[in-house]
């Protein structure tokens, strides 16, 4: 029998492998373009296919969570996830770079549509749940750079993908041996406690699909871009690839904070009187990053990410708080397509609007973008109280 807060636990740091897999290769650019002949701009388009993986496979992993098993397709995440890392470690190749991260991007698919799903699954507290989960997954990004600068630096780019595949592996060996095949019979419906009225369902449905895709693209360019960002900003403060690592690890702590402090509040209040005042954040930070640099721009950039994982975390409750057990896999599936492959786009966009005004213009463009976010707040319709809630 499963224990939940053991099952928790281990979705929890598939979380973090998730992101941490993900982003490895946005930090080990830096020091792959001169090991490969290749500079930033005709590197990074490499990694288009897994991001676009990421979002695409969704709609399937998430269906086959559903319909077969969310424990079995944990376990490939692990071991699939795992030798794909090994693999882009391994390639000789631009053409073998891009089918390994490929690789890694749809074994990552699987995470999103059916870790979460689980997670609310087994949660008696959805929003706090979300939060410690959505941490797991922060600590993933921050450690990604900082580990992957630390080992590019001193033992060579490959070593950090070729580490992190093993300990990923490794773990998907306990996440097999510790969580059974899930009996959904009994499963408490800890998200299905908040309900708008059946004529509003079409404010929420527009509303997170117009977040979804602003957060997702803003969101994955950010956390591509910001090695460059910080390498090219604070070199007046250090030039070293494992210092800006830690840097940027430091930032991405004040995310994982807000994370958790908004679980806590999405226990407490509804949606809607979270989601106003957090959507005000995230665009004037990143139009005054344009023009920050050093320990300014380190301070906009915490304001940066404090908007954009604040904002996950009401996504990721918005999802569970209104879908039923049965659909709940694929509910997030579609989030997920929607999202990843918004964020899949944004890797290309990255690269060309930084081709065409540098990182000025790409911080006032998602500026622009993330205003739309502000509009999607507004439009969440109000919660009715569970007592007068319509049966689904």
């Amino acid at each position: 029998m499963n224990v939940p807060s053991r099952v928790i636990t281990l979705v929890n740091v598939a979380h973090f492998i998730d992101h941490y897999a993900m982003l490895i290769f946005a930090a080990a650019v830096l020091v792959m373009g001169p090991a490969m002949n290749m500079t930033y701009t005709e590197l990074l388009p490499y990694a288009t296919p897994g991001f676009m993986a990421f979002g695409a496979g969704s709609l399937v992993t998430g269906w086959l969570g559903d319909r077969w098993s969310r424990r079995h397709m944990m376990v490939i995440f692990f071991y699939g996830i795992g030798l794909s890392m090994m693999a882009v470690g391994l390639v000789q190749t631009p053409l073998q770079l891009g089918a390994a991260l490929f690789s890694v991007g749809l074994f990552a698919s699987i995470y999103h549509p059916v870790g979460t799903a689980m997670i609310v699954s087994y949660a008696d507290k959805l929003g706090s749940a979300m939060g410690i989960n959505g941490v797991f997954g922060n600590f993933g990004v921050a450690s990604s750079a900082l580990i992957t600068g630390v080992l590019g630096q001193f033992l060579g780019w490959r070593w950090a993908f070729i580490i992190p595949g093993l300990v990923t592996v490794a773990a998907g060996v306990v996440f097999m041996r510790e969580v059974a095949h899930e009996d959904r019979s009994g499963f408490k419906q800890a998200a299905a406690q908040a309900r708008v009225a059946k004529s509003d369902m079409w404010r929420v449905i527009l509303a997170l699909l117009v977040t979804v895709v602003a957060i997702s693209t803003v969101f994955n360019a950010i956390t591509v871009a910001l090695p460059k960002l910080f390498a090219e900003r604070l070199s007046e403060l250090t030039d070293s690839p494992a210092l800006l690592g830690i840097i940027a690890a430091c930032v991405y702590v004040f995310g994982a904070a807000t994370q958790y402090n908004i679980g806590k509040l999405i226990d407490k209040h509804s949606l809607k009187a979270v989601s106003v005042p957090l959507s005000l954040v995230l665009a004037p930070f990143l139009y005054f990053a344009a023009s920050q640099s050093n320990v300014s721009l380190i301070v906009v950039a915490i304001g940066i990410i404090i908007g954009l994982f604040g904002q996950i975390t009401v996504n990721e409750a918005i999802v569970g708080k209104y879908t039923s057990e049965e659909w709940r896999s694929r509910a997030y599936a579609v989030r997920y397509f929607v999202g990843f492959t918004a964020a899949g786009a944004s890797v290309g966009l990255v690269a060309w609007l930084y081709e065409q005004g540098g990182f000025i213009m790409m911080l006032h463009a998602f500026a622009a973008l993330s205003a739309l976010v502000i509009v999607a707040a507004l439009i969440l319709p109000r919660e009715l109280p569970p007592a007068k809630a319509p049966v689904a």
